[in-house]
């Protein structure tokens, strides 16, 4: 069993073409909430050059550091112990988040021009794809933002001892995900089974989050997943967060709740997202 993968050039071509990809987006994120695009419209040699630089940037400026976290020490003493016992409530993996008023890489050879055309290009795609729903986090006073998350999940000797990304499902609303295309270990949650996300090559993996979960009322679905550290290769990760303004409200769109002006049941209450990401990241304090 495997993700749906769609070739999203189709959604400029005729009508039935257009129809098709369409069904196929609405499918993915109804009975997945996950799934991959191909022929997705961002050259190649800008993704290939995002690979470099990023792998270049975590070798060069990273790596050390991440040797010498507590994290990377405390497994390290695990091993030695050999009784089972491992890693719990810490993530596997160096991140940085490229926010605008961050201090970006500057080590790095070609960075940051990089990263800010790969943002401009991913952005394009995110309204081009969210343009086909037209959902309520569209609205004016609240337009959504697009952050990059760049994390490498180390590989370590015995990979049970640490969760390489702990089971969750994404707070926002559109998550565009650049991943490894030769070390796997991205899986989600389908009918109480994991399944592989498999790696491949210069595709963008979609999936959407518990605000368009909110959105369609239920209708899309917000996934769990986790990533699996492994024990031979570091994997590279660029997830990209298409989310609302934390002003914005969040509720179920009219359309969905309201038909043939009789109210239908609304499974989500009216919140702002603001106070949701508030929650939500408490949840993922370490205990």
């Amino acid at each position: 069993m495997a993700i749906p993968v769609i070739d999203f050039s189709k959604i400029n071509g005729t009508g039935e073409e257009r129809a098709k990809t369409m069904a196929q987006i609405a499918n993915g994120c109804e009975e997945w909430g996950f799934f991959q695009l191909m022929n997705h419209g961002i050259p190649e040699e800008l993704l290939e050059r995002v690979k470099k630089v990023c792998s270049e940037y975590f070798k060069l400026e990273r790596e050390e550091t991440f040797k010498n976290s507590t994290a990377a020490k405390t497994v390290s003493y695990l091993a030695g112990k050999k009784n089972g016992e491992k890693l719990e409530n810490v993530d596997w993996e160096d991140v940085i988040t490229l926010l605008d008023n961050n201090e970006w890489p500057s080590k790095t050879p070609g960075f940051k021009e990089t990263m800010t055309e790969y943002r401009a290009e991913l952005k394009k795609l995110a309204e081009k794809k969210d343009t086909s729903r037209r959902h309520s986090m569209m609205e004016k006073e609240t337009v959504p933002s697009l952050v990059p998350r760049l994390a490498t999940t180390h590989h370590v000797r015995i990979p049970e001892l640490v969760n390489g990304l702990r089971a969750h499902t994404d707070a926002g609303g559109v998550i565009l995900l650049f991943q490894d295309d030769e070390v796997g270990g991205l899986q989600i949650l389908k009918d109480g089974q994991w399944i592989d996300v498999q790696p491949m090559k210069n595709t963008i993996v979609i999936n959407t989050g518990d605000q368009i979960e909110v959105l369609s009322n239920g209708r899309y679905k917000s996934t769990w997943h986790r990533v699996l550290a492994t024990p031979d290769r570091n994997r590279r990760s660029i997830a990209s967060f298409y989310n609302p303004s934390l002003k914005a409200t969040v509720a179920p769109a009219p359309a969905l709740v309201v038909k043939d002006d009789e109210k239908i049941n609304q499974t989500y209450p009216k919140f702002l997202f603001g106070d949701y990401m508030s929650v939500y990241a408490e949840q993922k304090v370490p205990s």
